[in-house]
Parts: structure tokens; sequence; C-alpha cells
């Protein structure tokens, strides 16, 4: 059939088609499909009248396309109002410590640095603070601990009780159970400076460590 006398027949039935740039797709609305569903019925051969069955498939369909989309537009306003609400409350913890998996910590001008490290079964844990040269520079003896998240602080000393300088240091957790020396993973203490919005989600930037999403957190401080 040619393409004028398709214009022409929905021109008949009331029916404008859509057309938008060089396109020539025809989006059909709510109230021109039923216009044309009424035409189809009105004008069909009566001895081969449309079945029921068919004509209810036909409005199920379009029923099925118009909720899937009004669908989709619900859940896309929900997840910007969700994404918004998550926003302000991240922001809320910049200035704030958070307790994220990391194997290092960033020791300001004063204070030391905190975390702990995860033992599954009871013993002797170690923690080494390490430089950024890899030298270790203060040991820190736990003793003999039960299975359990284990804290630790430094209190950012070297071995000869001398203040090392503000940075990045290495975190090494070590537990002895049996004769065999076993590495441990680690939490620190990092201090929230900013908050990052991306498309892999909310992050949060920390001083002098590296960012971690907002489901990392472990502890809020």
């Amino acid at each position: 059939m040619a393409v004028g006398s398709v214009n022409d027949t929905y021109s008949n039935l009331g029916l404008a088609l859509q057309q938008s740039g060089d396109t020539k797709r025809t989006e059909l609305g709510q109230d021109a499909f039923l216009k044309l569903m009424t035409a189809q019925m009105k004008n069909q051969d009566p001895f081969k009248p449309m079945e029921s069955g068919e004509f209810l498939g036909q409005i199920a369909q379009f029923s099925t396309v118009s909720g899937i989309q009004q669908m989709n537009a619900s859940l896309s306003g929900l997840n910007t109002a969700l994404t918004s609400n998550q926003t302000l409350q991240a922001a809320n913890l910049v200035g704030h410590g958070v307790m994220v998996e990391d194997d290092s910590a960033y020791l300001f001008a004063e204070g030391g640095l905190s975390g702990s490290a995860a033992l599954e079964a009871s013993g002797a844990v170690a923690v080494d603070i390490v430089d950024s040269s890899g030298q270790v520079v203060r040991h820190l003896d736990l003793g003999t601990q039960p299975a359990g998240d284990v804290s630790f602080t430094w209190d950012g000393l070297d071995e000869s009780g001398a203040r090392l300088p503000e940075g990045r240091y290495g975190v090494r957790a070590t537990a002895l159970s049996g004769g065999a020396t076993a590495a441990l993973d680690t939490q620190v203490m990092g201090m929230v400076s900013s908050v990052s919005l991306g498309s892999s989600g909310l992050s949060l930037n920390l001083y002098g460590m590296d960012p971690v999403a907002l489901s990392a957190v472990r502890e809020i401080v």
C-alpha cells in the first residue's frame, strides 16, 4: 500500500501521524488507538467478525505497554528521590570518621590512628605500622585475642617515642595460631573530606586515602 493511502486512511479516522525529523516512524497515543479499534470493529467483515479473544488481546497488549511506560516513569522518579536523599545523608558525614576496609590509613599532624583486625580463630595478634618505603616504624603486640574484630590504636610514635610526620602509613596485621602465622584483613578509620556522585553511585572522599563507596562504610564516628 502506498504511503499516501495510509495517510488518507488515518486522516479519515481522525488520526494524525506523528513524525519527528526525517524519520517515518508512526506513534499512536491511547486516544488514537481506541479510535482505530472502534473503526476496525465498525468496518469488519460481518461474515468474518473479529474474534473476541483477538480483540481483548490487542487491548491487553496496549495496556501492558502503557503500564510499563508509566511504571518506568514512576521508578525513574523514585530513583531520583532516593539518590537525592542519599546524597544529603552522605553530605552530613563530612568531617566525621568512618571505619572502612583498607590496609593503610592517614596519620594527621596530631593524634594517631585506629582500626581493627578480623580474627577467625583465637591467637596472638600483632600489628605492624609501615611507612611509604616499606619499613616497619612501629610494632604493636596485642597478645592473645579471641575470635572476632580485634581493635588497635597507634599513637603516631615510632619505637623510640618520636613523633612521625603526617602522611599515609600501611597497616599489617598477623595472627599466630598453632605455630602458623596468617595475615589478617584490617579496617581503619578515615576522615571524610567530601562526597562525590558518579556513574557508579555515591562515594566518600577520605583525607589522604582512596575514595570508598558509601555502602563500604562499616562504622561512623
